[in-house]
């Protein structure tokens, strides 16, 4: 009688076979993961990361710890790098030889310098990359385009404050007001009476970036120059938590022993940092967190660890870092007696899948994130039986003075996602425009119009 032939029974490079494939068939791995991969040469790392806090301080290093033990890797471990904020991940093949990877975290804009000038193989960034980065950028390849710019996980900017500061919900722009000083003392906004006290992100941080580019540039205001600026994350978040008259702003892992308050932006209802609203980007201070890297990648290992952030295992690993996955779930919606009729009527019928398609600036093309989330949505489609007639999908847009014109345009949106999918075999129950309605951000700026512009999915 055959059996099934144990790990133990085979010698260490068959075991290391073994244990890849066993990977790529419970977790779904990409294949290029498993392609035997170049060991270190003396002390020198195989991979070098450079960028964002957010993302170097325990996202990054989970995930190469990930990827060490896909590739059946063994005596993996940390220590520390050269300097505060760096580390090393080590690891030995069946063979013995060594494997290093290092991660330097100082923020987003150190990555697409240490792109430029070779230091670095992989940008870690919590915001998207500036325009005058990809002018700068321009000898390697255009960084965004989808070869290049890579969503591994979505981040919400959470507005925390001590645990016992009465304050739950704020405005966007309360929010800019508390931190570029013009209030200035927590009585204004119900609170006890104190003065206001900020704590910031250094200039190099993604998560600076994000928050200026979301809460202060909208009204033209600056942080308060008598904000307390932290390189760390952790350092900040603890430093608001102990401060009754503290307010901060962090990448939702770092909430620790703060509170988070509900946010509002324009007509939008306050909404928490729930993993929900941030998966699919209502949440108003939501944000993507990237990997950038060269168009024509020629280190393995850059192009392994994409591979494997990409796949179910690597996203499990962003959930249990405490980031949210973009793996694709079915979530009930309260039938709220504000929504729309044919709204409610979904939310009393359907569940609505946790993403949303989005598209590029001024453009009615899906964008590089939007272009993944379709092969998503096609294996949760396939893997639930909801191909035939069982999904709707509800396009939005920002509100135009012409409504039937803003109707038609959402709709237009919902029917560029309805092509891709239906070229895969969905049939669809419905495709359908709600225009301005349901608003997740302000119209009056162009990110937040761009934000609006959205097509959700519904599944019956």
């Amino acid at each position: 009688m055959s059996r099934a032939l144990p790990a133990a029974d085979l010698d260490p490079w068959g075991r290391t076979l073994f244990l890849l494939l066993l990977g790529f068939l419970c977790y779904g791995l990409p294949l290029s993961v498993f392609a035997a991969l170049p060991a270190s040469q003396g002390n020198q790392p195989v991979l070098r990361i450079q960028g964002s806090n957010t993302i170097g301080a325990k996202l990054g290093p989970e995930l190469v710890k990930g990827l060490f033990e896909a590739q059946g890797l063994r005596d993996i471990r940390s220590e520390a790098g050269a300097a505060e904020n760096e580390q090393r991940l080590l690891a030995r093949q069946a063979d013995g030889r060594a494997v290093i990877v290092e991660i330097a975290a100082h923020g987003s804009g150190t990555g697409f310098t240490s792109l430029k000038d070779g230091s670095a193989d992989l940008a870690a960034s919590s915001r998207p990359i500036k325009d005058g980065e990809v002018a700068n950028l321009a000898a390697l390849g255009d960084l965004r385009s989808p070869q290049s710019e890579q969503v591994i996980a979505i981040d919400g900017l959470a507005i925390i404050v001590h645990p016992s500061n009465p304050v739950s919900a704020l405005s966007v722009d309360q929010v800019a007001q508390l931190f570029s000083g013009q209030i200035s003392d927590w009585s204004a906004l119900g609170g006890r009476p104190g003065a206001v006290r900020q704590y910031a992100r250094d200039d190099n941080s993604g998560t600076y970036d994000t928050f200026k580019e979301l809460v202060l540039a909208p009204g033209g205001r600056s942080l308060a120059g008598t904000a307390q600026r932290f390189e760390s994350s952790t350092q900040l978040s603890d430093a608001v938590a102990g401060d009754p008259n503290g307010i901060g702003f962090i990448g939702l892992p770092y909430i620790r022993q703060a509170k988070a308050v509900a946010i509002a932006a324009g007509d939008s209802q306050p909404m928490p940092p729930s993993t929900t609203l941030i998966a699919t980007e209502d949440y108003p201070l939501s944000r993507r967190l990237f990997i950038y890297n060269q168009p024509q990648l020629d280190n393995p290992w850059a192009r392994a660890l994409i591979d494997f952030a990409h796949s179910p295992r690597g996203q499990a690993i962003v959930d249990s870092t405490g980031f949210i996955a973009q793996t694709v779930q079915a979530v009930q919606v309260a039938p709220d007696a504000q929504l729309p009729a044919d709204y409610r009527q979904l939310a009393e019928q359907a569940q609505r899948l946790s993403v949303n398609f989005r598209f590029q600036e001024g453009s009615a093309t899906l964008d590089n994130k939007a272009q993944r989330d379709l092969q998503r949505v096609m294996d949760y489609l396939r893997q639930h039986d909801k191909l035939q007639g069982k999904v709707v999908l509800v396009g939005f847009g920002d509100a135009k003075s012409d409504p039937e014109r803003a109707e038609l345009l959402s709709k237009l949106r919902a029917m560029a996602v309805r092509r891709e999918l239906a070229r895969q075999g969905v049939l669809f129950r419905e495709v359908t425009g709600l225009g301005g309605e349901l608003p997740v951000a302000a119209n009056n700026e162009e990110h937040g119009r761009i934000r609006n512009r959205r097509v959700e999915v519904w599944v019956y």
